[in-house]
């Protein structure tokens, strides 16, 4: 086999590594809290009755003194022992992560520029790339995320596929995330906000679909631009280059 056919592989720095099982570690605790909160919400609403809606930050203050008598003894333990130990260690988590991003990974400010990228997806983002001059067309960064469609080529057939999925799966929910929060009401106007809007124009529950991940896809190529240059976000760049090269001389 020739060497010069393989392509380099480089291992995951150590202290990127660590910090990223931080951001996991909070993912989890997360992800518990949030099958607990169902949990309980489903097992009052069985007995007929409802919970006030809130954030689950403040889930186990706020339905405390509303629970079904006949369930205080299975669900008032899960609030105010369970509940609220995992909010305040993820409420710790965020303090570290916040102090993480200050010290060492300053250029998640620049990517953090963009509504609706927090601190979170900034720092997965710098975290799971590491270099960005791995990437040589900011293109390429939506493939190495599963953000493209994959390809099956055979003969003429070339069909339409679903996106590949491959690569960081937290770094890919979080820009899905993000980019429901562009095409959102509270999303400011954007070049990213009329392309996913443009594409959401065809109708349907699919061309939504397809177009939060476009966006996701496009916004991966402006982090990396902006990690790359330093510039300050400008939401209309493209959409008033056009209109200045449209205007006749």
């Amino acid at each position: 086999m020739d060497p010069q056919l393989l392509s380099p592989l480089k291992h995951r720095d150590g202290a990127s590594q660590a910090h990223l099982a931080l951001v996991r570690s909070r993912e989890a605790l997360v992800e518990a809290r949030t099958k607990l909160i169902n949990h309980v919400r489903g097992s009052v609403k069985s007995f007929g009755s409802r919970l006030p809606k809130c954030s689950a930050e403040s889930f186990h203050k706020k339905v405390v003194g509303k629970l079904p008598e006949e369930l205080l003894p299975a669900l008032q333990p899960l609030l105010k022992t369970t509940i609220a130990s995992l909010t305040e260690r993820i409420r710790h988590y965020d303090r570290r992560l916040e102090a993480l991003a200050d010290d060492l990974y300053p250029q998640t400010y620049l990517l953090r520029q963009i509504p609706g990228v927090g601190l979170l997806t900034a720092l997965v983002f710098v975290l799971t790339l590491e270099d960005p001059a791995r990437f040589e067309d900011g293109r390429a960064v939506g493939a190495y995320l599963g953000l493209v469609p994959s390809r099956h080529q055979s003969g003429d057939s070339d069909p339409q596929r679903r996106i590949s999925k491959q690569g960081d799966r937290m770094l890919r929910r979080l820009l899905v995330n993000s980019a429901h929060y562009l095409l959102g009401p509270f999303g400011e106007d954007s070049d990213l906000k009329r392309h996913g809007q443009k594409i959401a124009e065809r109708g349907g529950r699919i061309a939504k679909k397809r177009a939060v991940v476009a966006v996701a896809r496009k916004l991966s190529v402006v982090l990396h631009r902006l990690w790359i240059s330093g510039e300050r976000y400008e939401p209309l760049f493209n959409a008033r280059r056009t209109a200045k090269e449209g205007v006749p001389t």
